[in-house]
């Protein structure tokens, strides 16, 4: 047990990690995407707006983790670490779409029984980028209104009020493994929905 991990899912990600790095184990590798897929999917969603670049950018940002395990440490949790690569690459991505970053005194992402905390250099907001941050989820919020009645129940439970696959299948009275699949499904639909905007511009 390290020293410097002091609760069981840290220690947990810490002997996946040690897997995935000095034996090379694609399972633990696996593992590592199902337990913070989902977390890093939804932080980078809300910086850009977009579920089809959240998608791409959790993806590359796992990705970039791997390929930098050897650099990993245990002074900090894999999941500090992990966000902190993340919210960088959603950084990093924003300034090359030639956006305006919307200034954030911090975000914070929850995993179950855990939130994650990640200061923004920052200064405060204005009232025009606050009126952009609200034009923004307004839109995201019209986007889910297209969604047909059941996704879009699943969608403002799951990313509005921040609810675990649990706690929605519990609150619907349905599988798990079906909540999994209409969030997947809403994420397509409203791929799809953009896409389709886009095209009609």
């Amino acid at each position: 047990m390290d020293p410097f991990l002091t609760n069981e899912k840290a220690q947990r990600d810490y002997q996946l990690v040690l897997a995935a790095r000095d034996r090379g184990d694609q399972r633990a590798y696996a593992d590592l995407m199902r337990y913070y897929r989902e977390p890093i999917y939804l932080m980078l969603l809300r910086m850009t707006h977009s579920p089809v670049d959240a998608d791409d950018l959790t993806i590359e940002a796992f990705g970039k983790a791997f390929r930098q395990l050897s650099s990993y440490t245990p002074q900090n949790t894999f999941a500090t670490w992990l966000f902190s690569i993340a919210s960088n690459h959603g950084i990093d991505f924003i300034r090359r779409q030639h956006m305006r970053l919307v200034p954030l005194n911090s975000m914070s992402v929850t995993d179950e029984d855990d939130a994650y905390e990640y200061p923004f250099p920052s200064d405060d907001p204005t009232p025009e980028e606050e009126l952009i941050t609200r034009q923004r989820d307004k839109i995201v919020r019209d986007l889910v209104d297209r969604l047909a009645p059941r996704y879009r129940r699943i969608v403002n439970m799951r990313y509005f009020d921040e609810l675990s696959y649990e706690e929605i299948a519990k609150q619907l009275n349905i599988p798990l493994g079906t909540v999994k699949i209409q969030l997947r499904r809403a994420r397509l639909l409203l791929a799809e929905i953009i896409k389709s905007q886009k095209h009609s511009l």
